[in-house]
């Protein structure tokens, strides 16, 4: 979400005729105006960064904003507030505010930002994630909780795991050109395929793949990963929001839509057709969608979902459970390779575990506590989504003295606070071991270490992107082992998305491993 370089980038673009540059100009005296207007000054702010007329702290973010935000807080403190364009926005960087936020006040930061591209995109906020706190948004998440996210229902979908992690370790294995493993695969668009397929199966019962083993849907759900966090005037300039109509956003956002829509259509009618012919009489080999469909048919559950809810939330999954969980496997990964002292220790534990066997079983993946500690550690240097998703003040909240109004959007910086010098020892360094006598987990309570987020809003979907993440791992540490190819340097660059991946992507030479 690279806001700042995305709106200088579009004013050099732009060719100002005399029609536009007029209307710039008046609403620059207009909002003069607004910055001369006496203010009542006897509530306690949060401390702020100075601010540039018109553009407000804009220009203080850089191509990654949870670190640029990251050395802001150092400087102003764990509550920080700033004007991004018209937004006023918290920033969150410490465990101690995070529980002030997500547990002490949970209820009153249970809203979400309403932002167009979300907003086109997903149904006018019928999904999950981004839907406003209320009603409709408690009986969507109870749906999913139970259907799909479910411990039991995240078991029955081991079988989905098993095959899409074996055609995984077939790819790579074919990636072997011989034994000194001179054959390089590029593992971050294999974690990509893996995940989008294990989602896809989930969720709408296929994987829509063509002749070449790529997903037909993973570069549609990319691009809305995309959209959902770029540059938007209308978000952060109301009055300027005919711009994103004169540069061509909001067309983009409606074919895009429309591609979606068409897509989502097709595949609930086939469901709707099996349904009718008779339908999968496996009840625990049913898709989200087929699962969805009967409890609406049957007026099963106590709101009334539309087909649109239904679509919102189906592209809701596939935003939240494609990425995070490929970028988690590209990210340990890479860290493992830099280390190599941690890749060899977890690599014994598992094969240790698993021992000769064909395949690896779940009863295996809950012995494997050194490779737990390091998913956990991965997690803490690189969650997915740095900033998690942004929060909104439902009412105004006081908060160590600080008053912060209502409408104020909150971005919670969980790189930082997993970062946090006073809480890690050496917070910058890839130590599983600190997890091995440690009982901080990711599962919401632990406020040093919430990669996931917590409170109401935690995200629903972690159980099962972490079954997925962790089947995935043992099997790439089982069966092979890694070298970098010639001449290739490992690096952590980071790209910013929805989540935040590896700039470059991760080709790596892997080794079949025989075992004697």
């Amino acid at each position: 979400m690279d806001l700042i370089s995305n709106f200088l980038q579009f004013w050099q673009q732009l060719h100002f005729d005399l029609i536009p540059f007029s209307l710039c100009l008046i609403f620059f005296f207009l909002v003069l105006l607004k910055l001369f207007k006496p203010k009542n000054n006897t509530k306690n702010f949060p401390p702020s960064p100075p601010k540039l007329p018109i553009i407000g702290n804009l220009h203080q973010l850089g191509s990654l904003p949870h670190q640029s935000l990251a050395a802001l807080s150092d400087k102003y403190g764990p509550l920080m507030l700033l004007k991004l364009g018209h937004a006023q926005t918290l920033v969150v960087s410490s465990a101690k505010m995070a529980r002030e936020l997500m547990k002490t006040h949970d209820l009153k930061f249970s809203n979400r930002p309403q932002t167009m591209p979300a907003k086109t995109l997903l149904y006018g906020f019928k999904d999950v994630g981004f839907a406003p706190y209320g009603e409709y948004w408690r009986q969507a998440r109870k749906i999913c909780a139970l259907e799909l996210f479910s411990a039991k229902r995240v078991e029955s979908f081991q079988y989905v795991r098993d095959e899409e992690v074996s055609v995984l370790v077939n790819r790579i294995r074919k990636g072997c050109v011989d034994g000194d493993g001179e054959g390089s695969v590029n593992l971050s668009q294999l974690f990509l395929s893996t995940s989008n397929n294990i989602v896809s199966r989930c969720i709408l019962g296929e994987k829509f793949e063509d002749e070449n083993g790529k997903s037909r849907f993973g570069d549609t759900s990319r691009r809305v990963m995309v959209l959902i966090t770029a540059f938007c005037f209308a978000d952060f300039f109301p009055a300027l929001w005919w711009i994103d109509v004169v540069r061509g956003f909001n067309g983009e956002l409606k074919k895009w839509f429309t591609t979606l829509d068409a897509f989502l259509s097709k595949v609930v009618e086939e469901h709707k057709a099996k349904m009718r012919a008779g339908g999968e009489s496996d009840e625990s080999k049913k898709d989200f969608v087929g699962i969805m469909l009967q409890l609406m048919q049957s007026d099963m559950v106590d709101y009334h979902f539309s087909l649109e809810n239904l679509k919102g939330i189906v592209l809701d999954m596939f935003v939240g459970g494609t990425d995070t969980t490929a970028t988690g496997l590209e990210w340990t990964m890479t860290e493992l390779m830099r280390n190599p002292p941690v890749m060899e220790k977890v690599q014994e534990e598992v094969r240790k575990t698993v021992g000769k066997k064909a395949k690896i079983e779940i009863e295996d993946i809950r012995k494997m506590h050194y490779m737990n500690c390091v998913i956990k550690e991965s997690l803490r240097l690189h969650p997915p989504v740095p900033l998690l998703v942004p929060r909104e003040a439902i009412s105004d909240v006081e908060i160590e003295g600080y008053h912060i109004p209502s409408k104020t959007r909150v971005f919670v910086n969980a790189w930082k606070i997993h970062r946090d010098p006073t809480i890690w020892e050496r917070p910058n360094e890839f130590i599983p071991e600190r997890f091995m006598e440690n009982s901080v987990d990711y599962k919401g309570q632990d406020f040093e270490f919430i990669p996931f987020g917590s409170g109401r809003r935690i995200c629903p979907g972690m159980s099962f992107g972490i079954a997925s993440f962790e089947y995935a791992l043992a099997n790439l540490l089982y069966w092979f082992d890694w070298k970098l190819p010639n001449g290739f340097e490992l690096d952590v660059e980071e790209e910013n998305g929805l989540t935040v991946r590896k700039k470059n992507p991760l080709h790596l030479n892997p080794i079949f491993h025989t075992f004697d």
